[in-house]
């Protein structure tokens, strides 16, 4: 294996823990949760495993400064902001939408980071409009290191291939593990964890915005880039990534009766809070297919919680959660 850069400021291993109350009231199989809410950084989340790789590959470059890009409640914003206050290094966010009169939640804590952050009116600008910040900074002497979003580079994608390695020294052996899945970094890491260290789950992803078939060529290709970094390339196909794309037809961030109802379920069975644009989409997904016998009640199931939860205070979900 090759000598791969990292910063270890994660709170790993994040537990593992049954939900006998939950699985009780869908009637269904054993139900286990991976607690990556509880990774440490500003809440916690999946974009910390990720950024434990992206911050020290980019201070092996000599950057001062990180710049990435997300929605206005941006999970992965929020994580790359709390990482550069961490490190001492400046932050520039590239957020679609306007500046509201009162930031909240994830927006709030950006501020609180002390990140600036470039606003974009339409998203399909964006990625735009991200190059000429980078490019900005660079040519004012700011050292910049592009964060991709999502934190989804092969870089980003080895937080989670060893995220499977820790699960397997956990001892649990699940039939599914399950998960929200976007940009395609927490995807391509599982998956490519799941060949490297002999985890034989199935490897599920819902999809939050992305149509089944462009994920899986995203996460393939993730995936098989960021197997370079362990050795000889392993070439992954589509065939290889297992994903559902039955849940995010109304659209990223938008919230539904299906995310409502897994909200409401994991918090009155658990005390176990979701977010309403990933965990809750991706637990909604999980439910209905245990509902539907896709998932049978004498398996088990690894809901892999990838944090979010600032989102449930911002005022756009708050007259809509209960």
């Amino acid at each position: 294996m090759n000598d791969i850069a990292r910063i270890r400021f994660a709170h790993l291993p994040t537990p593992i823990e049954e939900m006998p109350r939950l699985s009780k009231a869908l009637g269904g199989p054993r139900i286990f949760v991976k607690r990556d809410d509880q990774t440490g950084l500003a809440f916690g989340g999946n974009k910390t495993r990720k950024l434990e790789f992206l911050v020290a590959e980019a201070k092996a470059l000599g950057a001062k400064t990180l710049i990435s890009a997300g929605a206005m409640q941006s999970n992965h914003c929020r994580q790359t902001a709390a990482a550069a206050a961490r490190f001492g290094m400046e932050c520039i966010l590239v957020l679609n939408g306007q500046h509201p009169e009162q930031p909240s939640a994830n927006l709030l804590l950006d501020f609180l980071f002390n990140a600036d952050v470039v606003w974009v009116a339409d998203r399909k600008d964006r990625d735009a409009v991200l190059q000429h910040t980078y490019e900005t900074a660079r040519v004012n002497d700011c050292c910049p290191y592009l964060v991709p979003y999502g934190g989804s580079s092969p870089t980003g994608a080895l937080g989670y291939a060893f995220a499977v390695q820790e699960y397997m020294q956990q001892g649990l052996k699940a039939d599914w593990i399950i998960f929200g899945t976007s940009s395609g970094g927490t995807h391509a890491g599982l998956t490519l964890g799941a060949r490297l260290f002999n985890c034989d789950a199935r490897i599920l992803g819902i999809s939050i915005d992305e149509p089944v078939q462009a994920l899986k060529a995203n996460v393939s290709a993730l995936a098989s880039a960021a197997s370079e970094k362990f050795g000889p390339r392993i070439e992954f196909t589509g065939d290889d990534v297992l994903a559902n794309d039955d849940y995010c037809q109304a659209g990223y961030g938008i919230f539904g009766e299906q995310e409502r109802e897994a909200i409401n379920l994991f918090a009155s069975n658990e005390g176990l809070l979701l977010d309403p644009v990933y965990t809750g989409r991706a637990a909604a997904g999980m439910i209905d297919l245990i509902r539907r016998g896709v998932i049978q009640k004498n398996e088990t199931v690894l809901f892999w919680h990838t944090g979010g939860q600032p989102a449930l205070f911002a005022d756009k979900y708050q007259p809509e959660i209960l």
